[in-house]
């Protein structure tokens, strides 16, 4: 990872560099419109920027997700991350999806869901949400919707099908 990076809380002033740093790292604007209307009608939500000599370069979005009959439960969504492709490989994301679990467990939430590469996120601990009988409101492969406990057990015996915010459907 470049020594000169920074990861931080997403600023005001930030908000058009979010959106570049999606355009370039994802082949349409759907994940660039997704944060953009995310921010505006989702609440709390953790969004960080990874920041190498005062340029975004890279982007990690949390929202909370819902679990059928389970409305009790807090748990959060991550979607989408993103890092300027000249910036890849380089342990940015690593960073930035390590700043952003913390920020979720400071708020108190028990678990985060991904829908992401099945040989990716379980370096960070991430398994497939099947093994605790939850499962994704999306048609997806079951090893590529993974969750992490941020509290031990905190999904012990939940059972039900995980939910995006309507905003996840919407292009």
């Amino acid at each position: 990872m470049p020594e000169n990076i920074a990861i931080r809380s997403e600023e005001p002033q930030d908000v058009a560099a979010i959106r570049v740093v999606n355009l370039s790292a994802f082949p349409t604007n759907f994940e660039a419109n997704l944060v953009d209307r995310l921010r505006q009608v989702v609440y709390p939500t953790v969004s960080k920027v990874a920041i190498v000599e005062d340029t975004v370069v890279g982007h990690i979005f949390f929202s909370p997700v819902n679990v059928t009959g389970r409305d009790n439960l807090k748990v959060m969504g991550l979607a989408p991350m993103a890092v300027i492709p000249a910036y890849q490989r380089q342990g940015i994301g690593s960073a930035l999806i390590r700043s952003g679990l913390a920020g979720c467990q400071a708020l108190g939430y028990g678990a985060v869901v991904v829908l992401g590469h099945p040989s990716y996120y379980p370096r960070f601990g991430f398994v497939p949400t099947d093994r605790v009988g939850l499962h994704c409101g999306y048609n997806v492969p079951s090893e590529a919707f993974m969750m992490l406990e941020l509290q031990p057990g905190y999904l012990q015996n939940v059972q039900g099908i995980v939910t995006y915010h309507p905003v996840f459907d919407s292009k």
